[in-house]
């Protein structure tokens, strides 16, 4: 009877979590259009809708907590908390970042952009694709699309040293654009950080199903 409902409880957190990526993963596809339409409102919703995404990881870290008090969890019980408590955390910081960006979507409204955007759209594409990926692995308990998130961290860590590059470059040239170039560097770095909280996500679902984080040791050895 105990383990039916400490199964039940499991699933209720599952749901919860799959319901925090989802708010992450509509405010990065809203962040996109934000940005490529320099749309304020859109902007200003992504922020206020980070409230929450923070309410999801506080309801969620209770819901964690009361499970390791009041039930007598197993190994492979113990390493699906502590991965869920994981997992928010990353969750969270990249709706964050989320905000972040529209934030700067904010300043840099009303100004015409010194060139169009290219790069910076592929990266939120993929951003968007390995945090879609990173939760779908969790819910599926995927080892290998897990590892296929991480392998997909490297394209966007490229494509951010491109654009940085770019950014510099076009800085020396033209003093005139250090102001907007300096927030599209901003936003680039932000872009990077989701991905390797998206690559987190992917290494914590891998210890969950696994037992070994990427450090390569056991963690609580049935």
């Amino acid at each position: 009877m105990l383990r039916t409902y400490f199964e039940k409880e499991l699933e209720k957190l599952k749901i919860d979590m799959t319901r925090m990526g989802a708010l992450v993963e509509e405010a990065m596809g809203q962040m996109l259009i934000a940005l490529k339409n320099q749309d304020i409102q859109i902007a200003e919703r992504i922020i206020s809708g980070d409230d929450e995404v923070d309410f999801m990881e506080k309801k969620i870290e209770k819901q964690c907590l009361v499970l390791l008090a009041r039930q007598q969890p197993l190994a492979v019980d113990l390493r699906a908390i502590s991965a869920a408590l994981k997992i928010i955390t990353e969750l969270e910081r990249i709706g964050d970042h989320a905000a972040d960006i529209a934030e700067i979507t904010m300043k840099m409204a009303g100004v015409k952009y010194m060139k169009p955007l290219v790069d910076i759209p592929i990266m939120i594409g993929l951003t968007v694709v390995m945090v879609n990926r990173a939760i779908d692995a969790y819910v599926r308990q995927d080892v290998e699309l897990a590892l296929n998130v991480c392998a997909s961290d490297r394209e966007v860590n490229e494509l951010y040293l491109k654009v940085l590059l770019e950014l510099i470059n076009t800085m020396k040239r033209d003093s005139q654009t250090i102001d907007q170039a300096m927030n599209l560097v901003f936003i680039a770095k932000y872009l990077e950080k989701m991905g390797d909280h998206a690559t987190n996500i992917a290494e914590w679902v891998i210890y969950n199903v696994t037992g070994v984080h990427n450090s390569g040791k056991k963690v609580f050895a049935q």
